[in-house]
């Protein structure tokens, strides 16, 4: 079974830097995981992925040049460093695994992942 477990949220200020972290577990074949994010009143938005079998990369609009996503194999666990943070950044974030593609696309629909976790609460104040 897929599980993904997400941590490292918190409260900054404006400016400021979190590093998330997905840790993962059920499964051993190449993978593709998406970062999302569900701010108060709002859909659910895409906000990063990495696919381990091609390095490939995907960032939303509204994060690329300030989000780095990553990975570290041994520890089965994919990273997000969350860099110049703004208000709008204030989410609760979630991670998961797409079941349909193991490499990265901007089409992706949310439907193709499972094994979301309870999220982590980002805060960011002015």
């Amino acid at each position: 079974e897929v599980q993904l477990v997400e941590s490292g949220g918190g409260s900054v200020q404006a400016g400021g830097s979190l590093r998330l972290s997905c840790e993962a577990s059920g499964f051993t074949d190449d993978y593709a995981i998406g970062w999302f994010r569900q701010a108060p009143g709002k859909d659910l938005e895409a906000v990063s992925c990495f696919s381990n079998n091609d390095g490939r990369t995907y960032y939303s609009f509204s994060v690329k040049d300030r989000f780095a996503i990553s990975s570290d194999n041994a520890k089965n666990t994919v990273y997000l460093q969350m860099n110049g943070l703004k208000p709008e950044d204030t989410a609760v974030y979630y991670c998961a695994k797409n079941l349909m593609r193991s490499t990265c696309v901007s089409s992706a629909q949310v439907h193709e992942y499972a094994g979301w976790g309870q999220g982590t609460q980002v805060t960011v104040s002015t």
